[in-house]
């Protein structure tokens, strides 16, 4: 499976506790750089994170954000101390027997400090649920990268085409292209009148042909073509193969347009110059 090394995900976890989003973006880069932006208590997540990111993931620059709100109050539940409220109490009442206009409120017993605590969130419990929300997060995230990738591969598939129809095109005209040479060139020395041996003239046109023959640049093309295309099917972490690839489309299409003597054969390499550009654009976004 190929991937685009352009995506996004975003995944919302609601639970008792709270709340927790995660997000996950990516933009192109020569190799894998991950940036996280984590909550305080959940700072140590981060390299176990990165690990299960390095996994999955190959090239890019991926940012990793969470937000989290856990809820303080609401169903939360309370927790006594009866016996530091028992003290309270007892140190009242006997207040209360110093002074007659001392009464004893129950509320102010329970807003001494330490009687009444708030049960803490089971943060173990809280991070495995965090946790688990990311692995989807991340999945979705895969899963989008290698929509955009699967998009990609159809591009570069008809560009593909476009090039092995050029080079075909080149190869018809060819056999044409080098009868009119061959006849340019006897039309001008008769016109010079220049008596020459016809074994001497057969050997200029051989040299002529060879030099503006282009079957090898042609054959080249098509296993170019070939090799792309198995590339592509193979899929996984092949941008740096491919990008290899229009290198070489590159240096056959300039070739194919410094040997041309045929009009037809310069425009068919310009028009593989501008589908290996196409590719080549396309080719940067994939992992």
């Amino acid at each position: 499976m190929m991937q685009s090394m352009t995506g996004y995900a975003r995944h919302e976890l609601k639970a008792q506790w709270g709340t927790a989003a995660w997000e996950l973006r990516s933009v192109n880069q020569r190799y894998l750089e991950t940036y996280f932006r984590l909550p305080e208590q959940f700072r140590s997540l981060e390299n176990s994170l990165r690990e299960r990111l390095r996994a999955q993931l190959q090239r890019g620059k991926v940012e990793c954000s969470l937000r989290l709100h856990i809820e303080t109050g609401g169903q939360t539940s309370l927790s006594l101390n009866e016996e530091l409220a028992k003290s309270v109490i007892a140190s009242a009442n006997w207040i209360s027997g110093q002074s007659v206009s001392s009464q004893l409120n129950p509320l102010d017993v329970l807003r001494w400090p330490g009687v009444v605590a708030q049960q803490e969130e089971d943060m173990d419990a809280i991070q495995a649920d965090v946790l688990a929300a990311f692995e989807t997060t991340l999945a979705e995230f895969i899963a989008n990268r290698a929509s955009e990738g699967a998009a990609l591969e159809r591009l570069i598939s008809e560009r593909l085409a476009g090039v092995a129809e050029q080079a075909a095109f080149v190869r018809t005209r060819m056999p044409e292209i080098l009868q009119w040479q061959r006849e340019r060139l006897l039309n001008r020395l008769a016109e010079a009148k220049v008596d020459l041996d016809p074994s001497r003239v057969e050997a200029e046109i051989v040299m002529l042909a060879q030099r503006v023959d282009v079957a090898e640049e042609l054959d080249r093309l098509d296993t170019h073509v070939a090799e792309t295309r198995k590339i592509l099917r193979k899929g996984g972490a092949c941008g740096r193969r491919l990008d290899f690839m229009m290198q070489e489309f590159n240096r056959e299409a300039n070739t194919l347009a410094s040997k041309s003597i045929s009009a037809d054969v310069t425009t068919a390499a310009v028009e593989l110059k501008v589908l290996i550009e196409q590719m080549r654009e396309q080719i940067q976004n994939i992992e």
